[in-house]
């Protein structure tokens, strides 16, 4: 042949389909590479995220030698293959993988060692780092601290060293002391370790704690002592008397919510209001984040832009759009301050530093790489913020808006037209439920995969409720935050008092509907990655091929059905277990410490509980129950008259064997978990199958990492400080 391919005598003379199709895949999909374009820098925090995924996945602490000589070989490769389109992507995506990879490991190095708690009640002091405040219980408000280089000083404890990791300590709802950020305090508190998971596979609170630096939490028992005052910081005192006016002009749940969306105070908010608000899917409303900045920013950029164009000779003279648009960025960083910066509002203002700067260079608004960039710089400086469904479900939401939006505005623009005012208020308006429904849409799996529970009418509640927040509330709150020095605001905060009830009364109405609250099994990790990686295709990609995208994310949404469920659970301290029935989840418990673990098993398998004496045999101690695997033996509770042997009749029946007390020896050759089963490897989960039962435990789930403790540890003791000499 001449031309593009040489002779060989070892070819055959014609070209086979097959040969021509390894010829043309390559070149094929080079092309749809190349038609990206500029949306391929997109695609960085993709590949950088999972490859921060990839470090949490082994069983074992990995080394650095392995990812190090990955990522030496993608520079290789991008360096001496840089001519060839795929080689070169290729490169770069496995550089930037094994850079979230290494990332993630060196912040996971970097962090202190767990250290040893006191198992009983101790004396202790420390520095208030933060104080935040928690729901009421029978009307009194509670208070939680956070404090850091804390001190024990009792037992053998004292002359430690302080903690290099915090400690959270819930206070007594009536506890006098008044102390600010920055106060050294002093207790006798009773401290516990993070909790472990509730079963294999369920949320890692260890493993949360170990990347925020807490050693733990407690209870303060008795009274707290201030040793010395605290700092009084001018924006939380700005803070309080902003919620205490609020609540003087609102004396009800209008204020509290006031309190929240313009303060960030949440510890006013009844139990009741909490669930309407989650139950109809308007809890983002009470959660300050990227709604909420957006809505803020978009007032104050056109309300000044309608004043400015009311006077001609600035309409002519000055960049009113440019004008509108700094102080709309500068009152959004000030609202972010004043609500408390939490960080999904932090990473919207992130977004809007971008967009703002693109508006004034004459770019994009919204644009995927500004969001791109956002991304990258928040995982490169906390790369594990990737397992975080805060920081999944705001990206999701974003990047799925800038992609609707990317589509729709053509039509948005039809319908705003040459109009005035009120069109444009109409716009606004549909902007502002599609905005609503896309983002709902989008979060809707990441919502499912982390709390297990479906409101199949919040899209009805939001298509009400979002307009009303956009249009009524925060308008009216904005220009009452203004009128406050001037002591002007009760009427603008009466009218949004007035907003604020309609909403309540929406979302208490849409929360009575049939069904209003549908639990469904949880979805696995892998469902999840699954998802989001279809919704990056989907939204990130250009052209058609851009649909191949929902393949993976209905497989993501079918994978809660395709996945084996648990028969037996027992959890993390024996105090509970559960067997999987025809009639539910039927729950023996040995006390009451453990309903948040029950009730997080509830939550996965979507079940209702029952009780276990009703759908089982209990004779004395014991109880028998058949399942799908065969009878399984339980006996739930611990007697303070010792261990009771069950009959031998009972052994030879049962396939199974769980017991809040010792085992070793009660039903030779019978498979079982007991106490010390559960303290040396957490939570078991049992699974029928056609050879046996399959024992998994929550060690052999997460392995040997730095956050799971070693079986029978407590941490390291904080050794006293080396005597000078």
């Amino acid at each position: 042949m001449n031309g593009a391919f040489r002779f060989d005598p070892d070819e055959p003379d014609v070209l086979t389909p097959e040969t021509t199709a390894r010829m043309v895949l390559p070149s094929r999909i080079g092309t749809m590479v190349q038609e990206q374009g500029r949306r391929l820098p997109s695609w960085l925090p993709v590949f950088f995220g999972v490859g921060a995924i990839a470090y949490f996945l082994p069983r074992h602490e990995p080394g650095f030698l392995c990812p190090a000589v990955v990522f030496c070989g993608a520079l290789v490769i991008v360096a001496t293959l840089w001519r060839r389109p795929l080689a070169r992507l290729g490169g770069f995506a496995l550089l930037i993988a094994s850079a979230g990879f290494l990332d993630v490991q060196l912040c996971a190095h970097r962090q202190p060692d767990m250290p040893y708690l006191p198992s009983r009640a101790v004396i202790l002091s420390g520095e208030v780092a933060r104080i935040d405040a928690v729901a009421e219980t029978n009307g009194q408000a509670n208070r939680r601290v956070v404090l850091k280089r804390v001190v024990f000083e009792s037992g053998l404890d004292i002359g430690m060293s302080p903690l290099r990791r915090t400690l959270r300590i819930s206070l007594k709802a009536r506890d006098p002391a008044v102390f600010l950020p920055g106060a050294r305090l002093r207790m006798r508190a009773l401290l516990r370790l993070t909790p472990w998971p509730s079963s294999p596979g369920g949320r890692d609170m260890q493993r949360e704690a170990w990347f925020a630096g807490q050693a733990g939490t407690g209870t303060v028992l008795g009274t707290v002592s201030v040793l010395s005052g605290g700092r009084t910081p001018l924006l939380e005192h700005t803070r309080e008397a902003i919620a205490a006016s609020l609540m003087t002009w609102l004396p009800d749940q209008r204020g509290a919510i006031a309190a929240t969306l313009l303060a960030g105070e949440t510890a006013s908010l009844s139990t009741q209001t909490r669930d309407d608000f989650a139950v109809s899917g308007l809890a983002h409303l009470l959660a300050v984040a990227g709604l909420h900045l957006g809505l803020v920013m978009g007032f104050v950029v056109m309300a000044l832009r309608l004043l400015m164009a009311a006077c001609p000779p600035v309409a002519l003279r000055w960049p009113c759009r440019e004008i509108a648009v700094i102080v709309g960025f500068v009152a959004g960083g000030l609202y972010v301050l004043l609500t408390g910066s939490h960080l999904p509002a932090v990473r919207a203002l992130g977004m809007a530093a971008f967009g703002t700067v693109a508006l004034l260079a004459g770019r994009r608004v919204l644009s995927m790489r500004a969001l791109a960039l956002v991304a990258l710089g928040i995982m490169a400086f906390a790369p594990y913020v990737v397992l975080d469904v805060s920081f999944q479900m705001s990206f999701a939401a974003v990047m799925a808006l800038i992609a609707a939006y990317d589509v729709m505005r053509g039509g948005l623009l039809n319908l705003r037209g040459e109009g005035g005012v009120l069109r444009g208020a109409g716009t606004h308006g549909v902007a502002l439920v599609l905005t609503s429904v896309v983002a709902g849409l989008a979060t809707l799996p990441v919502s499912l995969a982390h709390f297990g529970l479906f409101q199949p009418w919040f899209v009805l509640a939001n298509l009400l409720a979002v307009p009303l927040a956009g249009l009524w509330v925060m308008p009216a709150g904005i220009i009452a935050l203004l009128l406050m020095p001037l002591g002007l605001a009760r009427l603008p905060v009466h009218v949004m008092g007035a907003g604020i009830a309609l909403i309540m009364r929406m979302a208490h109405g849409v929360a009575g509907f049939p069904v209003a609250v549908t639990p469904v099994p949880a979805m696995p990790g892998w469902g999840l990655l699954l998802y989001l990686l279809g919704l990056c295709f989907l939204c990130l990609w250009r052209g058609k091929a851009r649909l191949c995208g929902l393949l993976p994310i209905l497989f993501a949404m079918a994978s809660p059905w395709l996945v084996a469920r648990p028969d037996v659970l027992v959890a993390p301290d024996a105090g509970s277990m559960a067997v999987r029935v025809d009639e539910g989840l039927a729950v023996g418990m040995g006390s009451g410490l453990d309903r948040l673990v029950v009730r997080d098993w509830t939550q996965a398998l979507a079940l209702p509980t029952v009780d276990l004496a009703d759908v089982g045999t209990c004779d004395g101690s014991f109880c028998r129950v058949k399942t799908a695997g065969g009878v399984v033996l339980m006996r739930p509770q611990d007697r303070s008259d010792g261990f009771d042997v069950p009959p031998e009749a009972f052994c030879r029946e049962a396939s199974l064997f769980v017991t809040q007390s010792p085992a070793r020896e009660a039903c030779p050759g019978l498979p079982f978990i007991d106490r010390f089963s559960v303290w040396r490897d957490g939570a078991f989960a049992a699974y029928a199958g056609p050879h046996g039962w399959k024992l998994v435990s929550d060690r052999a789930w997460r392995g040997d990492r730095f956050w799971v403790p070693a079986p029978g540890s407590r941490g390291v003791p904080n050794l006293p400080m080396a005597q000078a000499e």
